[in-house]
């Protein structure tokens, strides 16, 4: 409501008496929502904003501790650094008021642990040891410091639906049998710990995997984990970050990963920021994608390819070559190139890439600018 210009004192405190009316009904009117409808409004909210909504009314002044949804994310961090309060003590003791304050199970988690000093690692195990409690179905869990050892506690969140997990130490305890309900699995710079054999054998339900191939990690056939395959049996989509086309282990963990998905319907080929300019020797590359025994599996239900960050080059337009030779039902294969590629280099990509033989005669070729 906008004040009225030229009004007299005797009508000032009228209308400041009237506005705090009209306040006090809306405040009403959005306490009678029903309380799903409420959760889904806070949980939509920056989670300072939802804490902020204690202050409209007594009835709301706990209302958000029934939140369900907490995000801890990168921007989260990078607002409590710039109001002051990023400090280890700060950052610790805010997120703990968070938990402590919340009283319904929380059961999707977005945390973000900055780059910080100190063993912060004892406060998170905490914080997981609380999820864990609360049978979490989602957990992000962004780890910027050195490699974080997950607890044991993560191990019995038996609910889990979606995990997304950077920076950690997968090192379950020896009577793990899997996220029996587990959807989504994101890896990033993984370290496996040794008892993984039977890890994901019950994970039915995996549709998405996400891996950043990243060498002598992950990459190498035989350092994948000897659970991956079968859960990749079951996959939809398959997503690749850090990809580089001329680094022969991580086209060996590619293709194996490839081999092992029978039931793909969708391929996702992304490059890493710190790949992009490095220049390898593509000889190996080249050889082992040639080689006919490179890859032996037709993906029969692949419909979508997408390539986004990517430099021409021989390895790649192999690779390419070997998906389209292996992918019948393949519809569409999007191709987004650099942009440290020229005009003269796009042309010339292109051109190889529609000459290219495919098994699939309804695929489309998109090529997009970055």
């Amino acid at each position: 409501m906008v004040v009225p210009d030229n009004i007299g004192v005797e009508e000032q405190d009228q209308y400041n008496h009237k506005r705090m009316f009209v306040t006090s009904a809306e405040t009403n009117n959005l306490s009678k929502l029903p309380d799903n409808l409420v959760d889904s409004i806070l949980e939509r909210l920056p989670i300072q904003d939802a804490v902020r909504t204690s202050i409209l009314s007594r009835n709301w002044r706990y209302t958000w501790t029934t939140m369900r949804l907490l995000v801890l994310d990168e921007h989260f961090s990078n607002k409590l650094a710039k109001n002051g309060t990023f400090g280890y003590s700060g950052f610790i003791r805010v997120i703990n008021q968070l938990f402590y304050f919340l009283k319904a199970p929380i059961l999707k988690v977005h945390l973000f642990i900055p780059k910080m000093l100190l063993d912060i690692f004892q406060e998170v195990n905490q914080w997981i040891l609380r999820l864990s409690r609360d049978c979490v179905r989602k957990l992000v869990l962004i780890n910027s410091n050195q490699s974080y050892q997950l607890p044991s506690y993560l191990f019995y969140c038996s609910e889990l639906r979606y995990l997304k997990l950077k920076n950690c130490i997968f090192k379950p305890p020896l009577e793990f049998q899997g996220f029996v309900y587990l959807e989504v699995l994101w890896l990033q710079n993984i370290a496996f710990g040794a008892n993984l054999s039977e890890t994901f054998n019950v994970c039915s339900f995996l549709e998405l995997l996400e891996v950043s191939l990243l060498p002598l990690q992950f990459s190498i056939a035989e350092n994948i984990p000897n659970w991956l395959p079968r859960a990749a049996d079951r996959l939809a989509r398959l997503q690749f970050y850090n990809f580089n086309f001329s680094a022969l282990d991580q086209l060996q963990g590619a293709l194996f990963m490839l081999r092992n998905s029978p039931n793909l319907e969708q391929l996702s080929v992304i490059l890493g920021l710190g790949l992009r300019n490095m220049h390898l020797d593509e000889k190996s590359a080249l050889t082992y994608l040639a080689a006919s025994e490179s890859f032996d599996q037709s993906l029969n239900r692949l419909k979508t390819i997408n390539m986004k960050l990517i430099t021409g080059s021989r390895p790649l337009l192999l690779f390419i070559k070997l998906l389209l030779d292996h992918s019948p039902a393949l519809e569409v294969l999007s191709i987004q190139l650099s942009v440290t590629c020229n005009v003269h280099e796009k042309y010339n990509f292109a051109k190889d890439v529609m000459r290219l033989p495919r098994a699939s005669s309804k695929v489309e070729l998109l090529f997009l600018d970055p």
